[in-house]
């Protein structure tokens, strides 16, 4: 059974941090391309973030760009995303995804966490 369970999630407000952390099993991690998606109330769900298994490779969303930071620990097979100065429209659930395609990585992924709320209040 492949599982992503992420944790991290919560109430900030406006300037404030979180560390969202992404454990896996179940699967092979470093065959893995590993991500962040985010997805607001009447929205699509996007990508924010990517990461590829020896983190050689490393794409953020435009919007959090210089804010947000991607990582993974290969040896605890867990994937990070670094949130700083968040802003209200961060807010959102965001799930952690895995794929093995890193051209394809989409909303159509191996795999998907069952997300964290993220809220940042004014």
């Amino acid at each position: 059974q492949v599982q992503l369970v992420e944790s991290g999630g919560g109430l900030v407000q406006t300037g404030g941090s979180l560390r969202l952390s992404c454990a896996a099993s179940g699967l092979t991690f470093r065959a893995y391309n590993m991500g962040w998606f985010r997805q607001a109330p009447g929205k699509e769900r996007d990508l924010v973030a990517k990461i590829s298994p020896n983190s050689g490779r490393i794409d953020y969303a435009d919007s959090v760009k210089g804010r947000f930071a991607i990582s993974r620990d290969n040896a605890k097979n867990t994937v990070y995303l670094q949130m700083n100065s968040l802003k209200p429209e961060d807010t959102a659930v965001y799930y952690c995804a895995a794929d093995r395609s890193w051209s394809m990585f989409r909303a159509n992924v191996d795999y998907w966490g069952q997300g964290t709320q993220v809220t940042v209040s004014s």
